[in-house]
């Protein structure tokens, strides 16, 4: 196939783009690297097409996609929680306006499908878990919003111009390649640099931890199967699991059984002492766990990474690539 792939040089994206060149697919991918890399792409950059350019600009857009294009993979997104606290304009106008962009791409090129990348975050607080898909959606943050909007905007071209959307509900995607920011790096880079991993709170909050290479595969998944499109599927891993247990397992996959995690009482919104430059998120989900139920039922889908197993991969691409992430900030304890 032709596939168009917004954000092909993030974190997740440059993962699919490696599946697809891998799987013979012909890959044009268009980003405007405000956080894609292009060494994400270095082992594959002679097998694709690169462009740079914004979903926000839609004449670029529209002159960057060629013809005969089979399915856009639409990974683009504003994807920071204090970003989009910060801003939500802007969130809204990446999160919204630029899928309701790559929708209106697919219409005027007679593009008949689109994966659509949206995120755990449409259901907010949990009323009960593990939440599936008929989980009630009542974001508590923007970014949340944004992208339930854009959930509906494509079940409207579905049900109005005959666009087959597929959108997928992204858990705590984390692998090689993630950005700096998000707890699991955190850990990873206070561990790097031989300090114990700081906690907020009492670390019971759960989280859905889900490998980027089970993402990858649900993707592929949907490429191939004809009963994905008009619905939602949660990609995750299925599983809870609490920030303390969190850090309790990465300081015993990495060797560092003898470290033990610091518990901050670090109220919402504040600053972290161990961490100056790192905030507590404000309405802080409570859990996120997503039943991958359906995504089985219809693909066949089933995790196949462990947390173990993708927390050393991650870390062994640390070791590998410690410029990628900036750590500084960071007060021993």
């Amino acid at each position: 196939m032709k596939i168009f792939l917004t954000g092909g040089a993030g974190f997740i994206g440059s993962h699919i783009a490696d599946a697809l060149v891998a799987g013979g697919h012909e890959v044009i991918i268009y980003d405007n690297f405000s956080s894609g890399h292009m060494e994400n792409l270095s082992g594959i950059e002679g097998k694709i097409k690169i462009i740079k350019g914004d979903i926000l600009d839609k004449e670029k857009l529209f002159s960057s996609c060629p013809k005969g294009v089979d399915v856009i993979s639409h990974q683009a997104a504003q994807l920071e929680i204090f970003k989009c606290l910060d801003d939500p304009v802007i969130d809204l106008k990446t999160n919204t306006i630029g899928t309701v962009n790559v929708l209106e791409l697919a219409r005027s090129r007679n593009i008949r499908k689109v994966i659509n990348a949206s995120s755990a975050c449409v259901y907010g607080q949990p009323e009960k878990i593990p939440q599936t898909e008929e989980h009630p959606v009542r974001p508590n943050w923007p970014y949340g919003a944004s992208k339930l909007v854009a959930e509906h905007y494509a079940r409207i071209y579905m049900e109005t111009y005959g666009i087959n959307v597929v959108n997928l509900r992204y858990g705590i995607v984390y692998g090689p390649r993630e950005w700096y920011g998000r707890v699991l790096t955190m850990f990873l880079s206070r561990i790097y640099q031989k300090q114990v991993p700081v906690v907020f709170g009492d670390g019971s909050v759960l989280r859905d931890f889900t490998s980027v290479f089970d993402a990858v595969d649900f993707n592929m998944r949907c490429l191939e199967n004809k009963n994905v499109w008009g619905r939602s599927f949660n990609v995750s891993s299925g599983i809870g699991t609490s920030v303390k247990e969190l850090s309790e397992i990465t300081c015993r996959v990495l060797g560092e059984g003898r470290i033990k995690p610091v518990f901050e009482d670090v109220k919402e919104g504040e600053f972290s002492r161990n961490m100056p430059t790192r905030k507590r998120i404000p309405q802080e989900l409570k859990a996120m766990v997503l039943s991958c139920g359906l995504a089985g039922e219809i693909t066949g889908y089933k995790p196949m990474h462990t947390l173990e197993q993708g927390i050393k991969e991650e870390y062994d691409w640390l070791l590998r690539n410690p410029d990628r992430w900036d750590m500084k900030g960071m007060v021993k304890v």
